[in-house]
């Protein structure tokens, strides 16, 4: 095993290691909590956890998914999102390398998104501090990465324009609609996706979600779990797609394009 298979596995161990303290935000802005102080516990019956029962995934393993010390049942949602973080850091290392320049921004980023994922899927709501947080941080890197790595104006261009038509559009849904297709985090949610994406990955991650929502919904429908016009949660599929553009944005594209020549 050579330096750079040590450095895959370990962000994703650090990624499973985040993705505990990612199930601790959520619950925290759940209940309305500080996540900064005070240690964990069950949320049950409020008996503070020990080392044994916070290791990422092999706690829930160890314990058969339940408390230590009432025996209620742990969430599944606790696992899955601590191997989800470990893969997504997993794939960040592979393609980006541990040692670029946006590696950790693009770690930090995308831990935020697994935050609106869950938030939105549970609560219908995109939580605003998140999505504010990840705005700052998207500008500030797109700026410093501008002008002081590449030395260029146009890659700042190009992601703000990506993020004012990716917000535009949704903006445009909202008034078409009166607000009963999308929400305004929608708005927020795809300004971001702009300035992480740029432009043309904005369109893959747009493309993807639509499609993907539209495949869920036609299946929730017909498994009578959702009538036509239920709410349903778009926040998780626009992060979905996302991470399908960042990890295989030039793919798509190359096949998409591969298909219009054959034409």
């Amino acid at each position: 095993m050579d330096y750079s298979d040590l450095a895959h596995v370990f962000v994703f161990l650090f990624g499973l290691i985040i993705g505990s303290f990612l199930n601790c935000v959520i619950y925290r802005l759940e209940e309305g909590k500080s996540f900064l102080k005070g240690r964990s516990f069950c949320p049950d019956c409020g008996h503070t956890l020990g080392f044994l029962d916070l290791v990422p995934v092999f706690s829930f393993i160890f314990l058969k998914g339940r408390c230590r010390y009432c025996n209620k049942k742990i969430s599944w949602q606790y696992p899955l999102i601590e191997l989800a973080t470990g893969i997504i850091f997993l794939l960040i290392s592979i393609n980006f390398g541990v040692r670029s320049f946006g590696c950790i921004y693009y770690l930090l980023i995308s831990s935020l998104l697994i935050i609106v994922f869950v938030y939105d899927l549970k609560h219908y709501i995109i939580p605003d501090g998140v999505i504010y947080a990840a705005i700052v941080a998207s500008f500030a890197y797109n700026i410093v990465y501008s002008f002081l790595v590449i030395g260029s104006f146009q890659f700042f261009l190009q992601s703000l324009l990506a993020a004012l038509l990716a917000s535009g559009f949704f903006l445009l849904i909202i008034l078409i609609s009166k607000g009963k297709w999308m929400g305004v985090g929608d708005i927020k949610l795809a300004f971001l996706m702009g300035l992480f994406l740029s432009w043309p990955n904005i369109l893959i991650a747009l493309f993807s979600a639509f499609f993907i929502g539209a495949v869920i919904g036609v299946g929730l429908i017909a498994l009578k779990k959702k009538e036509l016009k239920s709410e349903v949660p778009f926040g998780p599929f626009l992060v979905t797609g996302t991470f399908l553009s960042l990890f295989w944005g030039s793919e798509i594209l190359a096949w998409y394009f591969s298909l219009i020549l054959i034409k």
